[in-house]
């Protein structure tokens, strides 16, 4: 993303990227690929180091053969500092894959693990996205539960990756005990690596949260979701009908494939055909292909569309998170309001009651189904602003602006689809949602809040 912003910033800088094909460190290794002259190195993560090369050869684009040894040299360094130093915080339960190569080590994990078997009621579960927001959530709770979790995530920059490997810590203490929870670093994308984890796991149910989120993000970079939220979604699809169609797989859909729509409050049986985004547009597409490989080839799939999911590490990107960081740097934040001047309207989820939904909607495996999983109770955005303000003891510095391309005035969840064949009941309110959120904030960032009472608001499982 950097080397992106310095690119834009400057036509005499030139960035191309490719990853490098080795087979450890299982973190992967970023390097430039044509471009010379600075190096950044991420200290957290020496083997993700990023390369910039000061572009000395201008608009001619050419390189001299020094200056192309000297990238092959910091490429290679990168390489061999991540192999000498590995990632401290990678350890036993938390097992890295990058290449075909570590295809025998993946066996072996399952091989040694007692603890991996379908047996009774316990599930075997493949959850992508498993180091992600919700992810990492429904991992614990699967975990708590005592289902074995087979958890895959590949660790993109799309956001700090630090807060992932937090997550991945809390997976690892997890792991200590209770069924077996691995988290293989890896990419959806790969169809061999997939088959590999639903044949060597005994994977019994999917759950397929693995996905590039943000309607925004999707303004400047579109084929990034395609390749992941549609590509990868085929992949995996293609993958479990060749290891075992019987396979219920549940997947994360969104209320962004409401789109323009106006009716209120938003049904499954309503008609959506005008998404607003092509981050709803991808999530529509994801529903519409689970109906073409439920109709061809039997695959029993259920989408769940999730409304404005918020709580305890979350994703930075999301309004209540970036306000929050907002109003304790003393910066401004905007709220977008719709051409009127009326407030947009969200509802917003707390990430317990959408884990509810999730595991209830694995446990069901319907043959094909689609369900809202939403608050039910639309909230302004100033409300919002205002329960951050009083739980920060600070007063946000706010401007208004019209709403930005991709967004919508309103979403709201109409859920008795959820609640007859769920029993989905959302029981968290924003005011309390927020109150956990700055509570885990506080101590997380060793952010001084008042009225913050450490993490005794947040779930054991997730401290």
């Amino acid at each position: 993303e950097e080397a992106e912003r310095g690119a834009s910033a400057s036509a005499n800088l030139f960035v191309t990227w490719e990853t490098l094909d080795l087979p450890y460190p299982p973190t992967g290794i970023r390097c430039c690929r044509l471009t010379a002259a600075v190096a950044s190195v991420d200290s957290d993560h020496p083997c993700r180091n990023i390369v910039w090369l000061h572009a000395n050869f201008h608009k001619s684009g050419q390189m001299g053969a020094g200056s192309l040894l000297a990238v092959l040299g910091l490429c290679f360094a990168c390489a061999l500092l991540g192999w000498t130093l590995g990632s401290p915080r990678q350890a036993e339960a938390v097992s890295g894959y990058d290449s075909s190569a570590s295809h025998a080590g993946i066996r072996k994990i399952f091989a040694q693990s007692s603890r991996g078997a379908a047996t009774g009621q316990r599930k075997v579960v493949l959850l992508t996205g498993a180091a992600g927001f919700i992810g990492f959530h429904t991992a614990l709770d699967l975990h708590a539960s005592g289902d074995v979790v087979i958890g895959l995530d590949n660790f993109n920059h799309y956001y700090t990756v630090s807060l992932k490997r937090s997550r991945a810590e809390l997976l690892k203490k997890a792991a200590l005990k209770g069924p077996a929870l691995h988290l293989i670093e890896g990419d959806v994308c790969d169809g061999e690596l997939l088959k590999l984890l639903l044949q060597e796991g005994r994977v019994t149910n999917v759950i397929h949260l693995a996905a590039q989120a943000g309607v925004r993000y999707s303004l400047t970079n579109p084929l990034a979701y395609v390749e992941a939220n549609v590509k990868c979604f085929v992949t995996l699809l293609e993958a479990v009908k060749t290891v075992n169609k019987k396979i219920p797989i549940t997947y994360a859909s969104s209320s962004s494939v409401y789109g323009l729509n106006t009716q209120i409050p938003f049904s499954e049986e309503h008609q959506i055909d005008r998404q607003a985004s092509l981050y709803g547009a991808t999530k529509k597409s994801n529903e519409n292909i689970a109906h073409v490989y439920h109709h061809l080839h039997g695959l029993k799939l259920t989408g769940l569309r999730f409304f404005t999911v918020y709580g305890p590490y979350g994703r930075p990107d999301m309004a209540y998170f970036s306000f929050t960081q907002a109003i304790l740097a003393g910066k401004q934040i905007v709220e977008y309001r719709r051409e009127d001047g009326t407030e947009l309207e969200r509802d917003f989820t707390f990430v317990s009651d959408i884990v509810s939904g999730i595991v209830a909607s694995m446990r069901l495996g319907a043959e094909l189904e689609v369900f809202n999983l939403g608050n039910t109770h639309p909230e302004k955005v100033s409300r919002l602003i205002s329960l951050l303000e009083r739980g920060l003891g600070r007063t946000a510095n706010k401007t208004t602006a019209p709403i930005s391309a991709g967004d919508v005035p309103i979403t709201y969840a109409d859920v008795s689809h959820a609640q007859r064949l769920l029993d989905y009941h959302p029981s968290v309110s924003l005011e309390q949602g927020i109150r956990q959120f700055l509570n885990w904030y506080s101590a997380y960032y060793k952010v001084p809040i008042p009225g913050a009472r450490g993490r005794r608001d947040v779930p054991p499982e997730a401290r």
